[in-house]
């Protein structure tokens, strides 16, 4: 008997491929759309591809709105880090919760066996594990799905290269427009600036103080919303020769600490929040703290649910809010919350 298999369908190229690569291998496969924002015209135009691809290939498209929870789990989360002072990773959050989450329920109402994305990963039913590719490498913001989700995934562009299958997708009449659109963006509800979602909720345009790290006040700043860590620009620092960058946000005084590059540099961090594909409380690892950040050894120990982070070298502008994802080779050991 064939085992069914759901793929979240975006109506881009790199879900509409899987869906086509797990039929060719003899799986019963479903797609889902997921609505999770309110964007103008945007759903309508990308469920129409993503159905095209459905006619194409004879399977069944499901449409699931997971607005009301995308609002909760994600959106407003974003939104209050950034009020905290916090730089949040909104797309780990909606791994865990909605995409790896949600969509499993979904799936387990259609009795759907497995799951299946158009990330750039490899899963082994235990472990996460990077991408043969490593400009697409999406491992890092799966740090934070459960555990027991991990049997049931399945991602087939994890020994792909991007180029590859954009030149497989060209090949495929219903994939001809598809082939070369453009990618979407990091933060599907974000159009062009973070700033601009904060600005629908509150006014962030609040002036305020910009002080050394001693507390000395140095100059002024257009709102603390403004910034993250490792910023250089839009503050002004009273005399400043060299460049200055931000090394921490103060939102109750509405105040942003910076200073040189060096006083960027952190060789050890806590993490909160911590979701570990196996059980240990002390090892020697790889973290990686941004996304788009090479991994460093470090020494991690976790007691009464925090972990202390230990690294061998320093790293350049750590960012609380943002995951840190931890590595032994290429396998993703898991992650947590910067605090």
């Amino acid at each position: 008997m064939k085992k069914k298999v759901l793929v979240g369908m975006s109506g881009g190229v790199d879900s509409t491929v899987t869906s086509i690569l797990l039929q060719k291998e003899g799986y019963e496969v479903e797609g889902v759309y997921m609505k999770l924002h309110h964007k103008e015209g945007y759903h309508e135009q990308n469920f129409a591809k993503a159905q095209r691809v459905g006619e194409y290939l004879g399977i069944k498209v499901h449409f699931l709105d997971l607005s009301k929870a995308f609002k909760e789990e994600v959106y407003d989360y974003f939104v209050e880090s950034y009020k905290q002072g916090l730089t949040p990773n909104p797309c780990v959050m909606c791994n865990r919760t909605i995409k790896f989450g949600k969509m499993v329920e979904f799936a387990d109402g259609i009795g759907a066996d497995l799951i299946a994305t158009g990330h750039y990963i490899k899963c082994d039913g235990e472990f996460i594990y990077a991408a043969d590719d490593p400009n697409k490498d999406q491992s890092y913001f799966l740090s934070e799905v459960k555990k027991e989700v991990l049997p049931r995934l399945i991602f087939p562009l994890g020994t792909w290269v991007k180029e590859d299958v954009k030149a497989y997708a060209a090949n495929i009449e219903v994939l001809k427009d598809f082939a070369t659109q453009r990618e979407s963006s990091e933060i599907c509800f974000v159009e062009n600036t973070y700033e601009e979602v904060l600005a629908r909720h509150m006014n962030i345009d609040i002036p305020g103080e910009t002080v050394d790290v001693e507390g000395n006040v140095v100059g002024t700043h257009k709102g603390y919303m403004h910034y993250t860590i490792g910023k250089r620009r839009g503050f002004f620092v009273n005399g400043a020769h060299d460049p200055h960058f931000v090394i921490a946000i103060k939102p109750e005084k509405n105040q942003i600490v910076v200073g040189t590059k060096d006083e960027l540099n952190v060789s050890e961090f806590e993490v909160k929040q911590i979701n570990l594909f196996e059980e240990k409380n002390e090892f020697d690892c790889l973290v990686k703290v941004r996304y788009r950040t090479q991994a460093v050894p470090c020494h991690v120990m976790i007691k009464e649910g925090r972990a202390k982070v230990t690294l061998d070298e320093p790293v350049f502008g750590l960012a609380k809010g943002q995951i840190a994802a931890f590595y032994d080779g290429q396998k993703l050991i898991g992650g947590g919350v910067i605090c």
